[in-house]
């Protein structure tokens, strides 16, 4: 009985299958899924930081005294 047969199910095995066979392909798919994740993480940290309230703006904008984003620009 070969290998291939034995270690052809489950997702671990198709993994070192297409490593073995395709180990370009396999080591840049797997920078892109860590890319696209840190992509994710980085949008999700510029966000949760506020981080389109710039000091220094393109457009004037007036903030009412009782706006909630009066706080943060206080800051």
């Amino acid at each position: 009985m070969s290998t291939s047969t034995t270690a052809s199910r489950g997702l671990v095995a198709l993994y070192k299958k297409g490593w073995h066979q395709f180990p370009e392909i396999m080591a840049s798919s797997f920078m892109g899924i860590v890319g696209i994740g840190l992509i994710f993480s980085a949008v999700k940290t510029y966000y949760d930081k506020d981080g389109d309230n710039r000091m220094y703006k393109d457009r004037y904008t007036v903030y009412r005294h009782d706006d909630p984003r009066v706080e943060k620009l206080k800051k």
